[in-house]
């Protein structure tokens, strides 16, 4: 069974996207958290062009991706858990917690550090927020982050089947907490106690300095309480809060070829004012 998952990791990853995209989008249409400022058309041809892009810089770049540097490592015993010789079960689990919390530490640090920040603002320079959102991310940053997940699963010796499951979940994932969907308040606290909800999301997206650089996490919540950088609700409200940045606020900002130039113009500042809190409120 194991070898058929691995057999067929191209053709599970895709289905598993194109189920959760089509689900969210029509969640979206039935049930809105907001309103949307820019057309639907515009927003979704640029950011899903960018995927596109994406996919082939990954394809064209990498002999081979996450899933086959796993199956190369377990072939020859690379890595740390091959080493110990965890078992199946325990190297799932503390695998699984390690690149999850890898994703989290690598996206607060693209927050601190003003070159990664240009690269990784794109992702913030959307002027709405949906689950398009979550796919648009500029190809440096990509490259970037499979050259540090490929070091991660070697060192680490992970399972193919621990590579595999974790990259459905994250995609997933960016898919589900960039949603514009309404999730009853009750809900929305508990499921944030074990996953990442839009709202808390949402919050990540805001125009505020404050909340720009908090709820970092993508799968699960709980890194951003553990290292204070959680924030429960944004101080505008969700209805009110402003998406996006401040320095790119026209409908021009919004093609993919001025998505792609976002790096190299206007000054790259990150950090919130010395001092401020970094996290706040329980969740």
């Amino acid at each position: 069974m194991v070898q058929a998952l691995l057999s067929n990791e191209p053709i599970i990853r895709f289905g598993a996207f194109v189920a959760i995209l089509a689900t969210m989008a029509v969640w979206e249409l039935l049930s809105p958290r907001r309103r949307m400022d820019l057309p639907r058309l515009l927003r979704w041809s640029n950011n899903i062009g960018l995927v596109v892009l994406d996919s082939l810089v990954l394809r064209l770049g990498f002999p081979i991706l996450a899933g086959g540097m796993a199956v190369l490592a377990a072939q020859h015993g690379w890595g740390l858990f091959n080493w110990l010789a965890l078992p199946g079960w325990a190297g799932f689990i503390v695998g699984f917690l390690l690149l999850d919390l890898a994703i989290y530490a690598q996206h607060a640090t693209f927050h601190a550090v003003p070159w990664l920040w240009r690269l990784h603002r794109m992702h913030h320079a959307d002027q709405d927020f949906d689950l398009t959102t979550g796919l648009r991310f500029h190809p440096g940053e990509i490259i970037l982050s499979m050259a540090i997940k490929l070091g991660l699963v070697l060192t680490l010796g992970l399972s193919p089947v621990t590579v595999l499951v974790f990259e459905v979940v994250l995609n997933a994932s960016a898919i589900f907490n960039h949603a514009n969907v309404k999730l009853p308040a009750a809900l929305d606290r508990a499921l944030r106690l074990i996953i990442v909800t839009p709202d808390m999301h949402r919050l990540h997206h805001s125009v505020n300095p404050l909340e720009t650089h908090s709820n970092f996490g993508f799968n699960l919540p709980w890194w951003d309480w553990i290292f204070r950088t959680y924030r429960a609700q944004p101080i505008a409200g969700h209805d009110a809060m402003t998406i996006g940045l401040p320095q790119f606020r026209t409908t021009r900002d919004q093609w993919i070829d001025r998505m792609l130039l976002q790096p190299f113009i206007t000054p790259a500042a990150v950090s919130p004012p010395p001092g401020a809190p970094a996290g706040s409120d329980a969740p």
